[in-house]
């Protein structure tokens, strides 16, 4: 919220916007308050501050509604996710995309964005939404599935903040990189990754990625001790093109990396296990310092961050086009990938909205791994629409990461498992005995 809001402010066209903050959560909404309230006093910006605690009041009237949320929280719904899994030795870093945690997460937060959509019908519906909410792909094919009618893009940071920590690993400055991305949600690759030359032509890096890690060069230390970000660089040796999402992420979304009795792999390639609760745990200690330091400030740092909402807003209300990665309805942009997916593009922002690129056929190899992951996608959806339970072990049975690990006993008696532990969490059709 305060990077979004920080970034809108900044926004000469944006500067006066109202601004409706709305939580279930009367102590988050009033920190959410106090900060966006000091942000528009730093800025010294026009706009309004308002908050609600009922969601269609405070979508009235909306041109863009960002969500951000959580539900089930890290406790109970997350602890969830990674514990009773760890009791079959299915072992996990981050749990929120895909695998049975990714399920779990897709089955309890698609009826409440659902409800988002209902409300936006009613009192918003030209409004975009903006969705910073995991798991992307799922959430973004549940929406497009049961209202098309809505407006949306999923965004996430992973395309832009892989290029900075590979401009980091070869030494080149940020501003001097052009690259081209595509695929799924933390599954999308770069397509071309080149370096401006003085002449102003471009030469591809790929080259030099492929000798640094050779050479042991490559990657560097990032901002993570815990990951050495090892799994990506492996799987652009044997793929020829490097992922955009992080190592500790892409390691459960495919069969090769965590497998049980396997340590040699987790310490080779530096696994970073029970990543998000350990994040979970540091960023709530962490928030609760930063909280306490702006109920005191009378003003608060702003800087620009990278996330693009700010500069979707400022393209769709002025109409100055901008390029951004957004997570859309594929609709033909990727051809070798199926219609009705979610996938990661450029896309062209204006006045008139999100626009995807046609990217057309994905090299065969990453069209094969990307689907490995859409099926799980597709079968978690379809349990979704159809209310069907069965899908749910579908989905978890042609999981890569789970298939690699357990049988189809021990799938069938996980998921039953996690129904049971998540009870009220997940939609009543989804519920032990419903």
């Amino acid at each position: 919220m305060k990077n979004i809001v920080g970034d809108v402010l900044q926004r000469p066209a944006l500067a006066g916007a109202r601004i409706a903050l709305m939580d279930i959560n009367q102590a988050r909404l009033e920190e959410s308050e106090i900060i966006a309230r000091k942000l528009v006093a730093t800025l010294g910006a026009p706009a309004t501050v308002e908050t609600f605690s009922d969601q269609r009041r405070a979508l009235d009237g909306a041109d863009f509604v960002v969500v951000c949320f959580q539900i089930g929280g890290y406790e109970p719904a997350t602890v969830v996710d990674f514990e009773v899994p760890k009791k079959y030795n299915l072992r996990h870093t981050i749990a929120d995309t895909l695998g049975v945690g990714g399920i779990m997460r897709g089955l309890r937060t698609v009826p409440h964005l659902w409800s988002i959509c209902e409300d936006m019908l009613q009192v918003c519906p030209q409004a975009i939404m903006l969705q910073y909410v995991n798991p992307m792909a799922i959430n973004i094919w549940a929406i497009a599935e049961k209202y098309p009618a809505i407006r949306q893009v999923g965004l996430c940071h992973s395309v832009q903040g892989t290029a900075h920590e590979l401009a980091h690993d070869l030494g080149i400055p940020y501003d001097e990189i052009r690259y081209r991305s595509a695929g799924i949600n933390h599954m999308a690759f770069y397509l071309q990754f080149e370096h401006r030359q003085p002449d102003g032509s471009y030469r591809d890096l790929y080259p030099d990625l492929h000798r640094a890690y050779a050479e042991g060069r490559a990657p560097k230390p990032g901002w993570n001790p815990r990951c050495p970000n090892k799994v990506r660089y492996e799987m652009m040796t044997r793929l020829g093109y490097f992922v955009t999402e992080s190592s500790e992420h892409f390691a459960e979304y495919t069969p090769y990396f965590i497998k049980e009795g396997r340590d040699d792999l987790i310490e080779k390639f530096g696994i970073p296990l029970d990543e998000y609760p350990k994040r979970c745990v540091e960023q709530i200690a962490r928030w609760k310092g930063q909280a306490a330091d702006y109920r005191k400030a009378d003003k608060i740092e702003v800087k620009a961050s990278h996330e693009y909402a700010s500069s979707i807003m400022n393209s769709v209300w002025t109409g100055e086009p901008s390029v951004i990665y957004g997570n859309v309805r594929n609709n033909g942009a990727i051809t070798s990938l199926p219609a009705n997916c979610a996938v990661e593009v450029p896309c062209l922002v204006d006045a008139s909205g999100i626009q995807a690129t046609i990217i057309g056929a994905l090299p065969p190899q990453l069209t094969a791994l990307m689907r490995t992951n859409i099926n799980v996608q597709e079968l978690t959806v379809a349990a979704l629409m159809t209310e069907n339970r069965a899908h749910i072990y579908h989905a978890a049975m042609m999981d890569p990461h789970t298939a690699a690990e357990l049988d189809l006993e021990q799938i069938w008696n996980l998921v039953d498992d996690l129904i049971a532990a998540h009870g009220s969490w997940l939609p009543e059709w989804a519920r032990a005995g419903g």
